[in-house]
């Protein structure tokens, strides 16, 4: 048996029926030419099917008995039922978007069975358009959101006239990634791991803790004295999202024109995160008057930021910090400025910090998360933020599958007690695709978000003074 560290076993602690916590992606593929949808979705069940050499990461699963060794070490299975963990899948007609959110929701909602590797891949075939789909769900105690992109990546090819296609689990990938295990190493790539990494991690660095205390008296000082600036543990407004909530997953899902978002980032002198932060706030507060749920005070949102300085790429340092969405503002030129002086004062805040500092803070800026399984701790703690909302760079160029071009990434993420929305983008060579996930009871009508998104930025569009 391979021991398992905190950063991997909390997320099995922290599993409960209606909180499972794994994450997933939806991939749309548009078959090359003279293919058709279900001859792609063949190849891809032969191709992978046939592929059963597994990397270790496919092969790990909680020890035996899982209910009592399995959130402490890892077990390896030789032997993959690959026919179990590949599912296919066929839409009902009329075979629309709709129909394959309805399916992603669905199978979102389940657990992951512990006694096996925890792990599944959907082919989907049957949309309307031609195109086929892929889902993958994969535990959040193997492997975080972002871990799971660049997996994807791997399996891709620039060159539309390759064919040597394979599954994500082929070991022969491994060897075209940067070695490092993610067994013994926290990837700081998730917020979420970021506060269980930073636990861990103080355990064998006291001496190195020194700086803190004055770090932080600098940050209370400036939480005092400038009001853009959105500090760790101010209450947030209460409202529908901070509640406790029930198994069943909705997801949404759309995409947008990377230029369209570039265009208005550029003339408004901000960064395209920016614009899409600000589509999330806009979108937010028209979502909740919808729903006469819209509070007084303004809706925090955390949001994960790199510590990279410009053209500094070795590695990842991610952290979160907190801001201010400024959905109390009806005006959207108004909202704009508020919600981007407060990125802008937290990422100053952070980039004043050791590395070990922001690492911290931003397990300080999200360790409500942690406790939110403590029973009562959502009914009657103030909320530290009300979702969180994460941009995971994809890849910048067309990419391919056996000559099949990736068409649409969206992430399928974590809600968890306390944080009933969940939204992630991810940028590719032309196009910004949010993905969204949410409590179904607690949130109906999640796809009205959707619209609201596009609506946001056509305003952002005329604040920015840019042809229609």
């Amino acid at each position: 048996m391979e021991y398992m560290p905190v950063t991997e076993s909390m997320f099995l602690i922290a599993e409960t029926r209606e909180q499972p916590m794994h994450v997933g992606g939806l991939q749309l593929f548009v078959p090359r030419e003279g293919q058709t949808g279900t001859e792609l979705a063949e190849e891809m069940i032969d191709r992978f099917t046939r592929c059963t050499e597994i990397d270790t990461l496919f092969c790990k699963r909680p020890a035996s008995p899982a209910s009592m060794l399995g959130v402490f070490a890892w077990s390896h299975d030789d032997e993959i039922d690959v026919d179990y963990h590949v599912r296919h899948a066929v839409l009902p007609r009329p075979g629309r978007i709709r129909e394959l959110f309805r399916y992603v929701s669905l199978h979102h909602s389940a657990l992951l069975d512990r006694n096996r590797p925890m792990w599944e891949l959907h082919i989907i075939e049957g949309l309307d358009d031609g195109r086929v789909a892929l889902y993958s769900k994969l535990h959040h105690s193997l492997i975080d959101g972002v871990s799971a992109l660049r997996l994807l990546q791997r399996t891709l090819n620039a060159d539309p006239d390759d064919r040597s296609g394979t599954a994500p689990w082929d070991p022969a990938l491994t060897r075209h990634r940067r070695r490092r295990d993610p067994a013994h190493a926290p990837s700081p790539s998730s917020p979420i791991s970021g506060i269980l990494g930073f636990a861990g991690t103080a355990v064998g660095i006291g001496t190195q803790l020194v700086g803190i205390g004055p770090a932080a008296a600098r940050i209370a000082w400036t939480a005092m004295t400038n009001s853009d600036f959105a500090a760790p543990f101010r209450p947030a407004p209460r409202t529908i999202l901070d509640v406790p909530i029930g198994s069943a997953r909705r997801f949404a899902a759309q995409q947008w024109s990377t230029e369209r978002v570039r265009a208005v980032a550029s003339a408004m002198g901000i960064t395209i995160n920016d614009v899409i932060v600000a589509m999330c706030s806009s979108a937010l507060r028209s979502y909740l008057i919808d729903r006469d749920a819209l509070p007084a005070a303004p809706l925090l949102a955390a949001v994960p930021v790199s510590m990279h300085d410009e053209g500094d790429s070795d590695g990842n340092a991610i952290t979160a910090i907190l801001t201010n969405l400024a959905t109390d503002q009806p005006d959207p030129e108004r909202r704009l400025h508020t919600l981007v002086n407060s990125m802008r004062e937290s990422k100053r805040v952070i980039r004043n910090l050791s590395p070990l500092q922001a690492l911290a803070y931003g397990a300080a800026t999200i360790v409500s998360l942690a406790l939110a399984p403590v029973p009562g701790f959502v009914r009657y703690t103030p909320p530290q933020f009300n979702l969180m909302i994460s941009n995971v760079p994809g890849p910048s160029e067309h990419m391919y599958w056996n000559g099949a071009r990736l068409d649409g990434v969206y992430p399928v993420s974590v809600v968890m007690e306390g944080m009933a929305l969940n939204i992630t983008v991810t940028t590719t060579a032309e196009h910004v695709n949010f993905g969204l996930i949410g409590a179904r009871k607690e949130l109906p009508s999640l796809q009205r978000l959707l619209t609201h998104l596009d609506t946001a930025l056509d305003e952002l569009e005329k604040v920015a003074d840019l042809p229609g």
